[in-house]
Parts: C-alpha cells; sequence; structure tokens
C-alpha cells in the first residue's frame, strides 16, 4: 500500500475550500506550489508534483485544514 506522505498532498478539493491566502505557498520549502489565477483572476495554490517532496507542510499551515 502506498504511503499517503508519498504524494503531493490535495490542498482543496472545490475552490471554496482555499481562501486564496498563500500560506502553503509561503511555507513550502522546495517552491513547488505557485498561486495561479483561475478564469475570474483570483489566485489559487496550484502543486507541481515534480517538485513536491510530500513534507505537507502546506496542510498543516491551511486554516481551512484545521
Amino acid at each position: 500500500m502506498d504511503n499517503v506522505k508519498d504524494k503531493p498532498p490535495v490542498l482543496y478539493k472545490n475552490k471554496n475550500e482555499c481562501c486564496g491566502c498563500s500560506a502553503c505557498y509561503a511555507i513550502c520549502p522546495v517552491e513547488a506550489i505557485t498561486m495561479e489565477p483561475d478564469e475570474e483572476g483570483f489566485l489559487y495554490p496550484v502543486i507541481d508534483p515534480l517538485k513536491c517532496i510530500s513534507c505537507h507542510q502546506c496542510v498543516g499551515v491551511c486554516v481551512f485544514k484545521k
């Protein structure tokens, strides 16, 4: 069975689960998260799975995940 820590975390499934505060972007130690605009121009985090080391610090700092 795969360890969950081996995969990039899911920051949100729906946009209403993210406020776009960029805390996850700021805490990422390997700069695997970018803030990209949606169709309305609001910024949301996107994880680059090739850069992500699955440390899950982004999930730990997320106010929506607490």
